[in-house]
Formats: C-alpha cells, sequence, structure tokens
C-alpha cells in the first residue's frame, strides 16, 4: 500500500512538472511570436452590483476582438478602469481561451455631497466622494454639506423615516451631527460614543421620529430641537 502511495505521488508529481514546462514554454513561445497567438474574442465585466451601468466600463478596457491575447497591457486598462466615477477596486486577468476578465467592486453611495462649487457629489459609505457630479439634487436623497465625514452608514441608516423632513446634514466638530429641516429648525443630535447605547443618534432619531408622529413637532414654528441630553429634549 505504501509503495502504491509512493509510485501515485510521484506519477502526479511528475505530471505536474512537465505541465508546468509546456504550458511555460508556450507563453514564452506566443510572447516571443512563436506559433498561432491566442487572440481576444469576450471581454466579461463583473460588477458587485446589478444596477451597474457597464458601458464606461467598456469603453474603458477598449481591446478589440481579434487583439492578441498577450499583448494587451493589463495594467493601463487596470487604471483607466479605475478612472471610472464610482469605481472602488478593480482586477483584471486574461484566461487562456481568449477571455479577457474583469471583476469590479462599486463605491456604495448612501447620499449626496454638496461642494463650495454648489454641484452635488454622490458620497459613499466610506465618505468618499465620487467624481460624478450633478447641478441638480436627486428627489428623496440624503444631502450632506460642510465637513466631509468618513463615515455615514448609521447616520443615513437612522435618519431614512425623517428623509421627507431632512434639507441637509452636517458633521460637527468631527464627533457629532446636525440635521437642518426644510422648514428651518436645527436638531443637534448627541455624540456616538461607543460603550453608551442611550447616546446613540439613532435612539435620539427614533425619539425624535415618534414624537413628531404624535405631535407633528417638525411642522412647527420653532428654531432648534436640542437632543443632546438623553434626558430630556430641549426645544427653541
Amino acid at each position: 500500500m505504501e509503495m502504491r502511495k509512493t509510485i501515485w505521488f510521484w506519477l502526479c508529481f511528475v505530471c505536474a512538472i512537465v505541465l508546468a514546462i509546456y504550458f511555460s514554454a508556450r507563453i514564452v513561445m506566443i510572447k516571443m511570436n512563436y506559433g498561432k497567438p491566442v487572440l481576444v474574442h469576450n471581454i466579461s465585466i463583473v460588477a458587485d452590483r446589478s444596477d451597474v451601468d457597464l458601458s464606461p466600463l467598456r469603453d474603458a478596457v477598449s481591446v478589440s476582438s481579434g487583439t492578441p491575447l498577450y499583448s494587451v497591457n493589463l495594467e493601463s486598462i487596470n487604471n483607466h478602469i479605475a478612472s471610472v466615477a464610482g469605481v472602488k477596486k478593480s482586477s483584471i486577468r486574461r484566461l487562456p481561451n481568449g477571455t479577457i476578465s474583469v471583476h469590479v467592486q462599486m463605491h456604495n453611495v448612501l447620499g449626496l455631497y454638496q461642494q463650495s462649487d454648489g454641484m452635488y457629489y454622490p458620497i459613499s459609505d466610506d465618505g468618499f466622494i465620487v467624481n460624478d457630479p450633478s447641478v441638480e439634487r436627486q428627489p428623496n436623497t440624503i444631502l450632506f454639506r460642510g465637513a466631509k465625514p468618513k463615515n455615514i452608514t448609521k447616520i443615513t441608516q437612522s435618519v431614512t423615516p425623517l428623509t421627507p423632513f431632512i434639507d441637509y446634514i452636517e458633521w460637527i466638530e468631527n464627533r457629532r451631527w446636525n440635521i437642518y429641516t426644510t422648514t428651518g429648525i436645527t436638531i443637534l443630535l448627541p455624540e456616538d460614543v461607543v460603550g453608551t447605547p442611550e447616546y446613540e443618534p439613532n435612539d435620539a432619531i427614533v425619539k425624535l421620529n415618534n414624537l413628531n408622529q404624535e405631535k407633528s413637532i417638525l411642522s412647527r414654528a420653532i428654531k432648534v430641537i436640542d437632543l443632546r441630553d438623553n434626558k430630556r429634549i430641549l426645544v427653541q
């Protein structure tokens, strides 16, 4: 039994060496223009979301069918793909069947960020500003102004019920949020301190939303709603 295992091991080892030499020789021959070259006949682009428009990515690849596969500069193509608005990461490789395979990870856009030029830029969950501005604000989008935040995941999830009332949101002193409503009310949220759930913005916003459903506080003629004290709500 041990002898049989040893024989199989060495047979597999020798086969692996032979195959490695064969494919290495083929690649070298193709690159040196010996033998019949493999031609590009398919571009496969896969994004991590189904709603992504692949047209700009295909334009960035810009490789014609019939191009010798191993003459394609993958680094150059990857750089072009990285310049497409919304792309976070990308990888590209050649497949022996003549396919160039591209995998793309897009930024997870959660809202808009208005810069000093007045334009509206998509902003991702990690605070990345996507260079694809528009002159108009899309309806039902959460808008951020002022200091650029590093993460907007929790705040965008929390304020969803209040979206119809929100004009914009601002990151204050790198520690908490202010919400500015379409009716001119400034809402001061508490700091998001790890380990003290009573100060989580979500809890304060839930409390505000409940109060608004009961008493329509966001439709009243008031200027400030201060939620920084978890024990009481201050209204001016």
